[in-house]
């Protein structure tokens, strides 16, 4: 007989057939679960999570799999005091979000998005733009080093630029230097990209006063999670030129985007796509199929972040340490 699941955020279509053979997929509508649910495995994403009411409602719940890297929509504390395991698709979305970040920086840097319209509306030779301001040879602050700071850190040494970050902790990383203070860090920077996990304790980590002290002629590029930044103090300073240029790609209550920042020439606006390509979104699905297969066949699963065979208390102190600041980004 086949495991029961519930697929809550869908999937690439290639991908659902093969969980439709080899499983009971209930497809969530967003109504409670009936009780006393038969279901073993949620399939999700990272945005979407598993609220805790679907949980609560789940009583033979054994594995969440997540179709991304963030688990701050995910209580994994819970999960672990439930032994129930829970995976992600890390090492395969890596690189799609690192060269987004970069892609972003040089559009916003850059003008491209008020360029791109100029023409469009055939007010070239008509209405000249202001002088751009140049990717290489700037200063990059980086906000969480994990796997994505780190392959942004790589990618802008390609463009010359003198690159430095903040973390947890000093990782000692070669030629790379740590900033303890984040306001520091922010100072120095021309611009700021945030590759920090969301989560509670990185709550508006990017303050008021971090956005101060990146100043006028600062960028910040977030392509990590919406709650990370206080979007409200964000609005204001770009309103009030505080703060220079944004390149965004997550938001604090995605799909809804404050509307005034749709009215800024001097911000990119992304629809949290970092990790949507066609090659990428193939591997993070075929993975999510690998640890259902590996956790119903007895297997080691492939990516974990919570196993069932982990005492409980390690595993909630593993889950405290992965939802607290920096390390990796999510998509």
């Amino acid at each position: 007989m086949k495991p029961d699941i519930l697929l809550i955020e869908p999937m690439m279509p290639a991908i659902e057939a093969e969980l439709d053979a080899a499983y009971q997929v209930h497809r969530w509508n967003g109504q409670p679960l009936p009780a006393n649910s038969p279901i073993r495995a949620v399939v999700t994403g990272g945005g979407t999570g598993v609220p805790c009411a679907v949980m609560d409602s789940l009583p033979a719940l054994e594995v969440i799999t997540i179709n991304g890297i963030g688990t701050d929509a995910v209580d994994l504390v819970e999960a672990a005091r439930r032994d129930i395991a829970v995976t992600v698709t890390r090492d395969v979305l890596t690189d799609d979000v690192a060269d987004l970040g970069m892609a972003l920086m040089l559009a916003a840097m850059r003008d491209l998005v008020p360029g791109d319209r100029l023409v469009r509306d055939s007010l070239w030779g008509k209405q000249g733009l202001p002088l751009a301001r140049k990717v290489s040879g700037a200063k990059l602050g980086i906000v969480g080093m994990g796997q994505v700071g780190q392959a942004i850190a790589r990618r802008a040494r390609a463009f010359s630029m003198d690159v430095a970050y903040f973390s947890r902790r000093d990782l000692a990383l070669d030629g790379v230097p740590f900033h303890a203070s984040l306001i520091d860090l922010a100072s120095w920077s021309d611009v700021l990209v945030i590759a920090a996990s969301g989560g509670a304790q990185s709550r508006h980590l990017i303050s008021r006063d971090v956005i101060d002290a990146l100043g006028p002629d600062g960028l910040l590029v977030n392509v990590a999670r919406g709650s990370v930044v206080d979007e409200e103090a964000l609005v204001a300073a770009l309103v009030e030129g505080r703060l220079g240029r944004a390149a965004l790609d997550v938001f604090t209550d995605e799909p809804n985007v404050p509307d005034t920042l749709k009215t800024l020439d001097n911000v990119v606006l992304q629809p949290h796509r970092a990790s949507a390509t066609l090659e990428t979104r193939t591997a993070m699905g075929q993975l999510v199929l690998d640890n259902l297969a590996a956790h119903f066949a007895g297997r080691p699963l492939l990516t974990p972040v919570i196993t069932v065979d982990t005492p409980k208390s390690a595993a909630q102190a593993k889950a405290a340490s992965r939802a607290g600041v920096p390390e990796p980004a999510s998509s």
